[in-house]
């Protein structure tokens, strides 16, 4: 019953607002709480600032009935509250998921549908249990399509996620070595990913299938299905040509470039080819917006800094898309000089030393010039090759390229959000 005054409430309001430095005059404010925060102590200060109305689970918060509604528990309240909206709005929404590549597909996605339908995206990478509720509640009578981005670092939490957003179809990008410290191995990886794809089969939603990859291709015999890939089974048949610089793939004899470092990324751009396909939006404006798409956010980005390439994609990183980052950039044929900055890969539990001492291995037998390493876990490795240099912190590396003043070269950047690997482009702006 509450959910549903609240949701009268939020038809009037100007949106959710969930931290009082930066509150929106008109909207509810949901007291959540975290290890350093109680946003209950912050409610009356969000009703000041403009709030119509606080959501708290301390009684003790609520200065009085007409701007204040108590909860047993106010993100479960969020939750509610987000399903219960989908719900009201009845409209389609696309499910994503997976180790690698979830953010890029979903923009890619976003782009390629955007040309037929009003749809409303998860915003960045809000795609946890806060994140996916604030996406569904972005939505209003206007969205068409709802496109919404689930992570996990924990089984069960896709499950969870499915129930709140009910999605009517769903894709999983690929399945990595990512977040082993919470899902303990790549099997428990896969079964946390496919909860999503079981939860759709279970209410007899379609699923999109890359059968290209192995686990995808199980799931075949699902009559609920639209499949692209390389496969001769696959209803969308691409081709992806071998390429060092930015991802393409061939579609129909047509070739669709796009601004998106790596090959890896061609079956991203697959998978927006498939499902746009799926949606009736022309082939030709799905060229044209795969190819208009310019990434950010320090993913598959291409700079071009002075002489030197850069190829950024310092927003994460786990063995699977480190690896695959490293083998792209080992095959590309340039004259200038190839580097690699690689920085830790988090989250990966017992498994730590061993993957990063198999990232190691693999740069010993590289064709690329000069390698350097960040990180405490990097530092672990063990190493013989002279142009392997480690450093313990970015700030190292930093100063030690300021004064390498390189010239002339290709870069690969790639780690784990803790190293906060961008920074290093502050050595490649222009002197003044």
């Amino acid at each position: 019953m509450k959910t549903a005054i609240i949701h009268q409430r939020f038809l009037v309001s100007t949106g959710i607002s969930t931290d009082t430095r930066n509150i929106k005059p008109g909207s509810i404010f949901f007291a959540l709480k975290g290890a350093n925060f109680n946003g209950n102590l912050f409610a009356a200060q969000a009703i000041e600032k403009g709030a119509i109305c606080a959501i708290v689970d301390d009684s003790d918060a609520a200065l009085n009935d007409k701007e204040y509604i108590v909860v047993k528990n106010s993100l479960e309240a969020l939750q509610k509250l987000a399903k219960f909206h989908r719900k009201f709005l009845g409209i389609p929404i696309i499910g994503i998921t997976g180790s690698n590549g979830k953010t890029t597909t979903k923009e890619l996605i976003y782009n390629v549908l955007s040309k037929k339908y009003t749809v409303t995206a998860t915003q960045g990478n809000l795609n946890n249990h806060i994140g996916v509720p604030l996406s569904l509640l972005a939505m209003d009578e206007e969205t068409e399509l709802g496109l919404i981005e689930m992570g996990a670092n924990h089984p069960g939490e896709i499950e969870f996620l499915s129930n709140i957003v009910m999605p009517d179809y769903g894709f999983i990008t690929n399945f990595g070595k990512a977040h082993l410290e919470g899902f303990g191995s790549l099997d428990g990886v896969i079964q946390a990913k496919t909860e999503l794809y079981r939860h759709l089969k279970e209410n007899k939603k379609l699923i999109f299938l890359n059968l290209d990859d192995e686990v995808q291709r199980l799931e075949i015999n699902y009559k609920h299905n639209f499949t692209f890939g390389t496969n001769r089974k696959a209803q969308v048949k691409v081709i992806y040509p071998e390429t060092y610089n930015a991802a393409e793939i061939i579609f129909n004899d047509t070739t669709f470039k796009s601004q998106l470092s790596g090959a890896y990324n061609s079956k991203n751009m697959a998978a927006a080819l498939c499902i746009g396909l799926y949606f009736k939006v022309p082939v030709d404006e799905i060229r044209e917006a795969i190819e208009n798409y310019i990434p950010s956010n320090n993913r598959s980005q291409i700079i071009e800094r002075n002489s030197n390439k850069i190829y950024l994609d310092a927003y994460n990183a786990n063995p699977t898309s480190m690896m695959a980052s490293l083998q792209h950039f080992n095959k590309v044929k340039t004259n200038t000089t190839k580097i690699v900055i690689l920085g830790d890969m988090g989250e990966l539990g017992n498994a730590s030393e061993t993957e990063h001492q198999i990232i190691v291995n693999f740069l010993e037998n590289a064709d690329i010039s000069e390698m350097y390493l960040v990180g405490k876990q990097f530092k672990k490795t063990t190493t013989n090759k002279p142009n392997i240099i480690k450093f313990e912190t970015t700030e190292n590396i930093k100063k030690h390229l300021h004064l390498a003043e390189l010239e002339n070269c290709s870069i690969l950047i790639k780690g784990s959000r803790s190293m906060a690997l961008e920074k290093i482009l502050e050595v490649f702006e222009p002197k003044v």
